[in-house]
């Protein structure tokens, strides 16, 4: 990666502020074939762009390549080699037939990382960390048993035995169930590993996954310390754009796994 190819702080402020969240499905029918792992594609969608010096963690130094008006900015030699590592890694949990829990809670991530899981058949968590979900597995995969059964019997029509008001109180408790589990209530089992998009917004998500031995891909932004996962991939978290070709490279590997 050269100097010259860097942009000022600045370009990252209009990145991060005109690039809004849309609730478009956007992978829904996305062509992965045109989608190449290349340094230009990481640099077209501002991938590089780090935090501001003063936020850097010291343990991303050895992925950090230049200082530019007081901008931490990636080296991208670095992210291409790790995201290699960590697509080869997502691979082999595919191929394994487990599951990859995609975790991306932030306003600018969360419908980008419905879609991919959608795309790629895997469960997600974008509203706030379900606390338990791995370390109180049991429980909560009673729950979500209770919220696909009561669906079942809904589209049956085995609540209409019951009162119109009854129905509606059951309806709301199912739709605050679904917002809540819904993207985890067809994962039977602990995940193989977890992609989280931002460790720092997801502390509980990284604690859990520690403490039962779920292996963790995530975007590690400078930051953060990579060292809390197995699998990092030095890449800004806050630009819909950079998240969005992440997500992108780690969905296509596990279509196409």
């Amino acid at each position: 990666m050269k100097k010259e190819e860097t942009k000022p702080a600045k370009a990252q402020d209009a990145l991060q502020t005109k690039d809004k969240p849309s609730s478009e499905d956007y992978f829904a029918d996305f062509d992965f074939k045109n989608l190449e792992t290349s340094m230009e594609e990481m640099l077209k969608n501002g991938v590089h762009f780090g935090h501001q010096k003063s936020r850097r963690n010291p343990k991303m130094d050895e992925y950090i390549f230049t200082t530019r008006d007081g901008m931490n900015i990636i080296n991208l030699q670095e992210t291409s080699e790790k995201l290699e590592e960590a697509l080869e890694f997502a691979k082999k949990i595919k191929k394994e037939g487990k599951k990859i829990l995609f975790v991306g809670t932030k306003k600018q991530a969360k419908d980008l990382t419905r879609s991919a899981a959608k795309r790629c058949e895997m469960p997600y968590s974008v509203e706030r960390w379900l606390g338990g979900t791995f370390t109180n597995f049991k429980v909560i995969r009673g729950r979500t048993k209770y919220l696909k059964d009561s669906q079942e019997d809904l589209a049956k029509g085995k609540f209409e035995k019951y009162t119109k008001f009854e129905r509606m109180k059951k309806a709301e408790e199912l739709e605050k169930l679904e917002k809540k589990m819904g993207g985890i209530k067809d994962m039977d089992d602990l995940p193989g590993a977890v992609f989280i998009v931002d460790i720092n917004e997801n502390s509980s998500a990284v604690r859990e996954a520690a403490k039962v031995g779920v292996p963790i891909i995530s975007l590690t932004d400078t930051n953060v310390d990579p060292l809390k996962v197995d699998y990092p991939i030095p890449a800004n978290d806050d630009a819909i754009s950079s998240i969005r070709l992440m997500l992108g490279y780690v969905c296509k590997a596990i279509i196409e796994s």
